[in-house]
């Protein structure tokens, strides 16, 4: 998103807040521009000084914090305090569907401070591919989930970040909305494995087990138990539920239509080798 960011918005300053600023530098050398503020989920004491002179926030939730009451909910008041009346929260599609799931619990914390927003609700990350499941794909071959045959559409996160861009340039066309940005296309897991097998020289295959056995496996491999509810919740709940709908948004705003799933698998092909 920053490097969207810094494409449109190049009058206004941008500051990420990061947890090691020495290592965010070289992470965003391309971006001479950006500047850097201290900021840490999991320590309060950061807030207030990361706030300071901010007018926008785009909010993320970190995949290991489940705890929405313990983190979320001061930094929100922290935020309403600072009068930060201009937030884009990144949430999930069919989020309003579950109470359940962190993301449910952080829109509503939004809403009930009166905080002028935008919920952005992407659908399923092709980058989980490369991140939350890369490790049993490159030790195993295998993706390993409780999802079954549910279908989950897929985006491409550099769909997300230039949609996320926009929306924060031009936040007071989409104020007080919900926007859900889908990919094009809805497959399952084998469907997706299918793909990949068509694409790499050494196949991988889906492995569907229940939620307790997922559960079982990823606590023994050390993965912290938020974390793998919160993965619980993600593949599993869609069994149940509709098709995902897919979203003509990404292509009205952006001008073209989103990644699709075999250019994005042919982008990362090195990654699953």
């Amino acid at each position: 998103m920053i490097r969207f960011l810094t494409e449109i918005n190049g009058a206004n300053k941008i500051i990420a807040g990061v947890r090691n600023v020495k290592k965010a530098q070289n992470v965003f050398k391309a971006f001479p521009q950006l500047e850097y503020t201290h900021f840490d989920f999991e320590d309060f004491n950061t807030y207030d000084k990361a706030l300071n002179s901010i007018d926008k926030v785009f909010l993320l939730r970190p995949p290991h914090i489940s705890d929405i009451e313990t983190y979320f909910k001061p930094l929100i008041l922290k935020i309403k305090e600072k009068q930060i009346n201009q937030i884009v929260f990144l949430s999930v599609q069919g989020v309003e569907k579950s109470k359940a799931i962190p993301h449910n619990k952080i829109e509503q914390l939004i809403l009930e401070q009166g905080l002028d927003h935008i919920f952005l609700r992407p659908s399923y990350f092709m980058q989980n591919l490369t991140t939350t499941l890369i490790k049993d794909i490159k030790t195993k071959r295998e993706i390993i989930l409780p999802a079954g045959q549910a279908k989950f559409n897929w985006v491409d996160v550099q769909n997300i970040g230039e949609v996320a861009a926009m929306l924060l340039s031009k936040f007071g066309h989409f104020k007080n909305q919900a926007i859900e940005i889908t990919g094009l296309e809805n497959k399952n897991f084998e469907n997706v494995t299918t793909l990949i097998n068509s694409i790499i020289p050494t196949p991988i295959s889906y492995r569907n087990v229940n939620p307790i056995t997922f559960y079982r496996i990823k606590k023994r491999e050390g993965m912290v138990s938020g974390m793998i509810m919160v993965m619980i919740l993600l593949h599993f709940l869609p069994r149940f539920q509709k098709e995902p709908k897919i979203s003509d948004f990404y292509e009205r705003l952006i001008g073209k239509k989103p990644t699709d799933l075999k250019a994005f698998i042919q982008r990362e092909k090195k990654r699953f080798e």
